[in-house]
């Protein structure tokens, strides 16, 4: 099995994880104040990271370009996250998961559209099922 496929895996395994940790953790508190020590501990641990990988000499290997893109990709991690802290706050976790995953579809048509990846009816039968999933769960 490739590398990545494990990465994702695991990914998988743990974004179930904190959804189900952060809703209880939520308890009498607010969902900003649960976000900020949720970003202070991802702060911490990423940070340690690099330096002990010494990674921070990759400075110099960017560009402008990158620098934007992954600023831009910052702020509308943030955004996600204060949206979706504020909605498992009040909301079934179960129901906000759900919706929240479907993101996939959103990052299914912008990989076509912008980063030229492949439309395959394989892709676009496992979109529509994911869609039609979220919408089978959340359906009152």
């Amino acid at each position: 099995m490739q590398t990545w496929i494990i990465y994702a895996i695991i990914s998988m395994i743990f974004a179930g994880l904190t959804s189900v940790l952060a809703k209880y953790g939520l308890q009498n508190i607010s969902a900003d104040f649960g976000l900020g020590i949720r970003t202070t501990v991802i702060f911490v641990i990423i940070t340690t990271i690099n330096l002990i990988g010494a990674k921070y000499k990759e400075f110099s290997n960017l560009t402008t370009l990158q620098i934007t893109l992954l600023v831009a990709s910052g702020i509308t991690t943030t955004l996600s996250w204060i949206f979706y802290y504020r909605a498992m706050k009040d909301g079934l976790v179960s129901y906000v998961a759900a919706i929240d995953k479907a993101s996939i579809i959103i990052t299914l048509l912008l990989s076509f559209v912008l980063l030229k990846e492949p439309v395959t009816p394989k892709l676009l039968l496992g979109g529509s099922l994911i869609l039609i999933g979220m919408l089978v769960l959340v359906w009152k």
